[in-house]
């Protein structure tokens, strides 16, 4: 049975591009990664300060796995390197510049999938 992680992201207004750019730049980290099914960003449109990263692993096992693998931490040691280098001397970027956390807030939910649909296939 597959599995749904969201991590949700407390963003300011003014670090959603950053939040955006990190994640464009993070293509290619998870797509090989064993048991990996899927990912999304999802922004907030209605009154909501809240990103949600979508994930979806055939396993809890498979997510850990990932979590604990080199290209888990070599993609979050990587963001990190970019925001300190972006942050102009701010040193972590909290209050200048765009360095350091882009996020607030950060809470894992985790999901069982029961039931899903997709669409029928076009006929020919």
């Amino acid at each position: 049975m597959s599995v749904v992680k969201i991590n949700v992201l407390t963003v300011r207004p003014e670090m959603r591009a950053e939040v955006e750019r990190r994640f464009a730049g993070r293509a290619g980290l998870v797509e090989s990664a064993e048991g990996f099914e899927g990912f999304e960003l999802l922004r907030p449109v209605e009154g909501s300060d809240r990103y949600l990263v979508y994930t979806r692993w055939r396993s809890e096992e498979d997510f850990r796995r990932w979590t604990e693998s080199q290209a888990f931490q070599r993609g979050h040691a990587e963001a990190a390197k970019d925001a300190e280098a972006r942050s102009d001397g701010a040193g972590h970027g909290h209050g200048h510049g765009h360095g350091g956390p882009a996020a607030s807030g950060s809470e894992l939910w985790s999901f069982e999938v029961v039931e899903s649909a997709s669409p029928e296939p076009a006929e020919s």
